[in-house]
């Protein structure tokens, strides 16, 4: 079963304002179902955000910056 859109609408004539699912195929409503008045969509902001750590390179950090080696290229190797 696939998800359908819920999409805003809001009176223009008694301002009554209301959510309804529809099929993205589906034409928008154009008269409200309590005073006839003209309908208008009403768009919102962007449904996802993202929390947490993690989704941009450029995150605040708390350690020292990425790349950095840290602790000396000295090795001593010894062959026996």
């Amino acid at each position: 079963m696939r998800a359908m859109p819920t999409y805003s609408y809001a009176c223009t004539e008694c301002s009554k304002a209301f959510d309804i699912v529809q099929k993205m195929t589906d034409d928008a409503l154009t008269e409200c179902p309590g005073c006839h008045g003209r309908l208008k969509k009403v768009y919102g902001t962007v449904g996802v955000t993202f929390k947490g750590e993690g989704f941009y390179r450029t995150d605040s950090r708390s350690g020292p910056p990425a790349g950095g080696s840290e602790g000396g290229s000295g090795g001593s190797s010894s062959s026996d």
